[in-house]
C-alpha cells in the first residue's frame, strides 16, 4: 500500500452480524397459537400489552369491515383495507409513546383509529375530502401517503430534528413490499444510517403489490436484507403473530430512540381482502393461497395464546366483541349523515399566508355562491 493511504473496504465481522436480520422470521406463537419453544432473541411482550392488542384488533378487524361496507353504500370512494394485517396495524402504534411520530401508508386506516383517531376523520380523505381528516400536529400522525415510500423520507427527515432538539422522540414509517422499490425509500435509509436519525421503518410485506408478486420486486432472500447496506439494523418477523410483532417492533423503538440510529423491520403477512374495493384479486392470487394465509389468523393466534396462559377470559372477549360492535354502529350512524360542504374551505390551507392572488379568487368564489340561487329559490 503506498504511503499516506488509508486501506479501505475491510469491516470488521461483528459489525456486519450486528446488522443481519435473523435466518427464519422471529416467531413466538405457532399457528394455533401455543407458545414456541426454545430461547427467544427478544423479550415477550407484559401480558397487558397483549391484551390491549387483542382489544384493538377485534375492534380494528370490525372497523375494517365496516369502512369496506361503506364504500359499497356509497359513504366511502375508496377503502384498501387491512384484513389479515391486524397484528401489523396494532402493534405498529401500542409500541409509540404518546410524543412518537406516526408515518401512514394510505392502508393504515386500522392502525389510525388503534392510535385514538376519530375514524370519521380517519376516513375523511377517503370519503373524497381534499383534506387529511384529523389534525397530524395534534396526533403526531403524518397524513396518509398515497405515493409509495414518499413518506419515509419525511420520517428519516422529521425524526433527525427531533434528534437534534434532543426530545427523544421516535418516528415510525410504515410501507408495503412494493414501496420497497421505490427511490424514496432508499434515499431514507441511506440519510437515517448517515444521520443517526431514531426512525423504525416497518415494512408490511403482504406478498402483492396490488398485483406484483414478491418476486417481481426482489431478489433479495427478503425485504429485511434492503437495510444492511445502508448499515440499518434489520429484522424480518412473522407478521401475522402478535407477540413476535409487539416484541420486534418495541426493540426496534428502543434501539432508535437509545440513540442507535434507525432499524428496519419486515413483517411477514397478508392481505386477505383485494388491494382496494376497486380491485379483484382473483385475477392473480388463488382462493388456495388466501385459504392457507387464513389459518395463520393474527386475531385467533393471541386469543388462544393469552387463554392458554390465564390472561383472557369468556368475559374479555364478549366485552371486546360488544365493544367492536358499538364502535362500528357508531361510526355507521355517522357515515351516514351527509357532510356539510363549505367551498370556500378549498382555500383554507393553500398557504399559511394567503397570497392576493388566492384572495381574489376567494372573493370570486364568494361572489358565486351568493350570486346562485338556493335550490328553494330556484323551485319557487
Amino acid at each position: 500500500m503506498a504511503a499516506g493511504r488509508v486501506e479501505t473496504g475491510r469491516v470488521e465481522a461483528g459489525l456486519v452480524e450486528a446488522l443481519l436480520p435473523s435466518a427464519e422470521p422471529v416467531r413466538f406463537l405457532t399457528d394455533g397459537g401455543a407458545a414456541v419453544r426454545g430461547r427467544q432473541r427478544y423479550a415477550v411482550p407484559d401480558p397487558e400489552l397483549l391484551r390491549r392488542a387483542h382489544r384493538a384488533m377485534v375492534v380494528g378487524r370490525r372497523f375494517d369491515a365496516q369502512a369496506t361496507a361503506l364504500t359499497k353504500q356509497g359513504r366511502l370512494a375508496v377503502y384498501p383495507s387491512s384484513h389479515g394485517q391486524e397484528a401489523c396495524q396494532v402493534g405498529s402504534v401500542l409500541v409509540l409513546e404518546d410524543g412518537d411520530w406516526f408515518f401512514p401508508t394510505y392502508r393504515e386506516s386500522m392502525a389510525l383509529v388503534s392510535r385514538g383517531i376519530d375514524p370519521v376523520e380517519v376516513l375523511s380523505l377517503l370519503r373524497g375530502d381534499a383534506h387529511c381528516g384529523y389534525d397530524p400536529q395534534v396526533h403526531h400522525t403524518a397524513p396518509q401517503c398515497t405515493p409509495l415510500a414518499t413518506q419515509t423520507v419525511h420520517a428519516a427527515g422529521l425524526a433527525y430534528a427531533e434528534r437534534r432538539k434532543g426530545t427523544g422522540r421516535v418516528a415510525l414509517a410504515c410501507v408495503g413490499d412494493g414501496a420497497t422499490s421505490e427511490g424514496d425509500f432508499h434515499e431514507a435509509l441511506n440519510f437515517a444510517a448517515v444521520f443517526k436519525a431514531p426512525v423504525v421503518f416497518f415494512v408490511q410485506n403482504n406478498q402483492y403489490a396490488i398485483s406484483v408478486p414478491l418476486e417481481r420486486q426482489t431478489a433479495a432472500p427478503s425485504l429485511a436484507y434492503k437495510g444492511i447496506g445502508y448499515g440499518v439494523r434489520s429484522e424480518r418477523v412473522d407478521g401475522n403473530d402478535p407477540v413476535a410483532v409487539l416484541a420486534v417492533l418495541s426493540a426496534a423503538v428502543e434501539h432508535a430512540r437509545s440513540g442507535n440510529g434507525p432499524f428496519l423491520v419486515e413483517a411477514h403477512t397478508y392481505r386477505l381482502d383485494p388491494h382496494t374495493n376497486a380491485d379483484d384479486a382473483s385475477r392473480y392470487r388463488t382462493d388456495a393461497e388466501a385459504d392457507a394465509w387464513r389459518k395463520r389468523d393474527p386475531v385467533a393466534r393471541l386469543e388462544a395464546y393469552l387463554r392458554r396462559r390465564g390472561h383472557l377470559t369468556d368475559e374479555d372477549v364478549a366485552a371486546a366483541s360488544a365493544e367492536a360492535e358499538e364502535f362500528a354502529g357508531r361510526l355507521r350512524d355517522r357515515m351516514n349523515a351527509d357532510p356539510e360542504l363549505v367551498p370556500l374551505g378549498l382555500f383554507d390551507h393553500v398557504y399559511g399566508t394567503p397570497d392576493p392572488q388566492l384572495d381574489e379568487q376567494r372573493a370570486q368564489l364568494r361572489t358565486e355562491i351568493e350570486e346562485t340561487p338556493s335550490s328553494e329559490e330556484a323551485l319557487s
